[in-house]
């Protein structure tokens, strides 16, 4: 079938689900250890699971931990029995708030700044890509909040997917398992993945950005937790005997090498983050998060850390530290190195689109680095949004058709691989 026919039908059925998701506050909260961490993804999940079931779309289902999932049946018994998945989080990024979303669509884009609330401005000369949608809808929040792209753009493109391959039979596809989890954001959701009832031999992330491209490689994510413990003396008289903790958190802070930060690096140069920090004279507690796509500079990064801290304790007597390492996800390509034929089904998908796919390497993780790591195999497919974590984040309407259209040549391309 020629899915450009059908062109109208998709941005009419995108763009009403994505404005109606995005509305529904998901913000994760990493300071808790419930899974999920925050109600509103049991409610966006509950509301998936309703409009499910209203498809008709069977073993639509939804567990104790808010993860959400259902399979599509192979169009014809005659086709290999293998099932692929589909995934997408429910959860939208702390790092900005996702209260009262209000999106705004453009329509008939004119290449110029588009001027949001409180003075924010999303311009072409920020966001060069822009440039790509003259003429067409592109998608933002009202500038006082992160628009929800991420990655509620990834469950709209499947459902809607989905939607249309249940409506059209006669395209050939396989089994197909939807999945959309919890807290992907924190980093925690995947530790209650559903792992032993999942069917899906390989499956496919929808949570990338830029139209088109493929990633298939992310990097090796540790998070360092470190706790300082200074002592507390009034200060009238503290004078060789107060160490305040908040003295040394800051210097630990600054003592991070400010060519390995996020802000200064790019493409394949990995860096050390300081994400969050509270202390008190008594007491202090940091995470940095450690990233890079080579395995070796990670541990050197750790390595300098833990120096860092025995420094501390020597310039400070009496001053003591502590660190607490946590793996959180390892690169993808370890995994799907050995399944190259994934690569060249996505790169026919997006083909078929009329976009030419790019393959590229993700700063940051997917659930699916998690899943290849636990066994089944899951590269990243875009969703065409764009500013991650940002008030300016933004999405082109065509985009998200070319994603959902993408998704079912994938499925379409695997009825007819051989195992």
């Amino acid at each position: 079938m020629n899915l450009d026919d059908q062109k109208q039908w998709f941005e009419k059925k995108l763009l009403a689900r994505f404005l109606r998701y995005v509305r529904v506050e998901t913000t994760s909260n990493k300071h808790t250890t419930s899974i999920p961490s925050s109600k509103g993804q049991l409610h966006f999940a509950a509301m998936l699971l309703n409009e499910l079931k209203s498809l008709q779309i069977p073993q639509a289902a939804l567990d104790e931990n808010g993860f959400v999932s259902a399979i599509l049946p192979t169009s014809s018994p005659s086709l290999k029995q293998q099932t692929i998945g589909f995934i997408a989080h429910l959860d939208t990024s702390p790092d900005v708030t996702g209260t009262h979303v209000e999106p705004i669509v453009h329509e008939n884009y004119s290449g110029k700044a588009l001027m949001l609330k409180q003075g924010i401005r999303l311009s072409p000369h920020d966001s060069p890509i822009l440039k790509n949608y003259l003429n067409q809808t592109i998608i933002t929040s009202d500038g006082t909040t992160l628009l929800g792209a991420d990655d509620k753009a990834g469950v709209a493109e499947i459902m809607t997917a989905l939607e249309f391959l249940k409506n059209h039979p006669q395209i050939p596809h396989p089994n197909i398992e939807i999945i959309f989890t919890p807290d992907e954001e924190t980093g925690r959701g995947m530790t209650k993945f559903p792992i032993k009832h999942i069917k899906s031999s390989v499956c496919f992330t929808v949570d990338g950005a830029d139209e088109g491209t493929i990633e298939v490689e992310c990097f090796e994510a540790y998070s360092l937790k470190i706790t300082l413990r200074g002592q507390s003396i009034h200060l009238g008289d503290a004078r060789g005997k107060l160490v305040n903790a908040v003295e040394l958190a800051a210097r630990l802070v600054e003592m991070l090498p400010k060519n390995e930060s996020p802000q200064a690096t790019d493409e394949r140069f990995g860096y050390y983050s300081c994400v969050e920090l509270q202390a008190t004279i008594e007491h202090a507690q940091l995470e940095i998060l450690i990233r890079d796509f080579n395995p070796k500079e990670c541990k050197r990064r750790i390595n300098v850390v833990a120096s860092m801290i025995r420094t501390l304790e020597r310039l400070y007597p009496g001053a003591k530290g502590k660190l607490k390492i946590k793996k959180q996800y390892s690169n993808m390509w370890r995994s799907l190195k050995a399944y190259p034929k994934l690569v060249t089904i996505l790169e026919q998908a997006i083909r078929r689109t009329g976009v030419i796919p790019k393959r590229k390497y993700i700063r940051g993780g997917t659930d699916g680095a998690r899943l290849s790591e636990m066994g089944i195999p899951t590269p990243n497919i875009f969703t065409g949004g764009h500013n991650f974590h940002s008030y300016l984040e933004w999405i082109a309407l065509p985009a998200m058709v070319r994603a959902a259209q993408t998704i079912i040549n994938v499925a379409e391309l695997w009825s007819s691989v051989e195992d």
